[in-house]
């Protein structure tokens, strides 16, 4: 996938309240995008770093990401509460991914909001088991068409093996803990040759992602995971389908991030899914 100039043709300016020096060249330019279209009038009211998640509310919304720890050392630990929501979604290309968490979450109380995904056509997952527990996900609607194909999973889902009882799966993973992953540089060899590919959120906080979509575009490709920024301008970028979620009950997201209990989907989000226009979507 060529990344044309015109997918990003404003250039990116520091905003002289967080700023990161060598990000505002055209190597940033998904993340510049995203900042950008955040308008500078919002505020930041609330947020946590938790040990498995972390949010940020502001007058928009609510946005979570999954902490990832790791990367170079924190500068500093401002309080981010009163600062522009634009301002703290810089963060989103630190190379500190605790600040990158939070920018990552700032950018989804912008993007990630229920009214905002509706306009565009997005799908809300509402149905739920007797347990309370989601009924499917976004790999089971792909499994009739998985058939025999090539099928890389960038991330260790829950009960990801299932799928190679349908396909040819490969699943990368950081950190390898599973007899069958293999480490994530093998994304260059496998991805190529994927018919189906999908991404972790995360790649979008340790900044991953443009290399991984780039090397599945001639893929479907779902980029999956609650830390998914919902932006259309993903489309662009070879995504046929975001999977991430909405955060429904902020007051018990915060509970669940500062006290590390609960079940997140159960009780605090709702899935989403938004696809790109049909011309798009014929890959594979």
């Amino acid at each position: 996938m060529t990344h044309s100039e015109s997918r990003c043709t404003q250039p990116a300016v520091p905003n002289g309240i967080i700023d990161l020096p060598g990000t505002y060249g055209r190597p940033w330019k998904l993340y510049n995008h995203l900042i950008r279209q955040i308008p500078e009038h919002l505020t930041v009211r609330d947020y946590a770093l938790g040990v498995r998640w972390s949010y940020v509310q502001a007058d928009c919304g609510t946005g979570v990401a999954w902490t990832m720890r790791g990367g170079s050392p924190r500068a500093s630990r401002p309080d981010l509460r009163g600062l522009p929501l634009r301002a703290v979604a810089e963060l989103a290309k630190s190379w500190c991914f605790e600040e990158a968490t939070l920018g990552m979450a700032a950018l989804n109380a912008f993007y990630n909001q229920r009214e905002r995904l509706e306009a565009l056509g997005a799908v809300f997952e509402e149905k739920q088991s007797e347990d309370g527990s989601r009924v499917t996900d976004v790999f089971d609607r792909f499994l009739p068409r998985m058939r025999d194909r090539n099928v890389v999973v960038v991330g260790h889902f829950p009960r990801i093996e299932r799928l190679g009882e349908h396909a040819n799966l490969t699943v990368l993973e950081r950190a390898v803990r599973h007899e069958a992953d293999l480490p994530d540089p093998a994304c260059e060899y496998a991805l190529p040759e994927a018919d189906f590919a999908f991404i972790t959120g995360v790649s979008l906080t340790n900044k991953t992602a443009p290399r991984l979509l780039d090397l599945a575009r001639d893929a479907s490709t779902v980029m999956v995971g609650p830390s998914v920024t919902m932006s259309s301008f993903l489309h662009r970028w070879g995504v046929d389908l975001l999977a991430g979620s909405v955060v429904r009950d902020p007051e018990r997201l915060s509970f669940i991030v500062r006290n590390g209990t609960g079940k997140l989907f159960d009780e605090a989000l709702a899935t989403v899914t938004l696809a790109a226009p049909a011309p798009a979507s014929v890959k594979g």
